[in-house]
């Protein structure tokens, strides 16, 4: 289900545009940095579905970590299809049902930090209890 257009969706969404514009500056991101990101938001546990390691919020699941190339995210669909039309090097919808829901691939060893950052915060807010605020930054 499609959440309302809201301020904070135009903003997250501006913020993914403004980051694909700037690609002067690449860190890469290893597993575990990726993982200390992901544990660092508010009340984020790790887990596991199906034997894949995944990062929840209150038992709901904002990023998976199936593999060593790429880690898994929980956008929306309308949030999925800004990502793949502004970063298609560094994402890619899952295949079948759980990509048309939004379940995107980001290939994290190759995007640049600001980008993951940016993508693993919206993941978390996407999935996150309206109540609970997640800082900006």
């Amino acid at each position: 289900m499609n959440r309302p257009l809201t301020h904070e969706t135009v903003s997250s969404q501006a913020t993914i545009f403004r980051i694909a514009a700037r690609r002067d500056i690449v860190a890469p991101m290893t597993d575990e940095d990726l993982i200390a990101l992901a544990l660092g938001l508010p009340e984020a546990a790790e887990g596991s579905h199906f034997g894949i390691r995944d990062f929840r919020v209150r038992s709901k699941i904002f990023m998976t970590l199936p593999g060593p190339d790429f880690c898994v995210v929980k956008l929306t669909p309308d949030q999925q299809q800004m990502a793949l039309a502004t970063l298609p090097q560094h994402v890619a919808a899952v295949p079948g049902g759980w990509g048309l829901k939004g379940s995107t691939r980001l290939l994290h060893h190759g995007a640049d930090r600001e980008t993951i950052e940016a993508l693993v915060r919206q993941a978390w807010r996407n999935v996150a209890p309206k109540s609970m605020v997640l800082p900006e930054g």
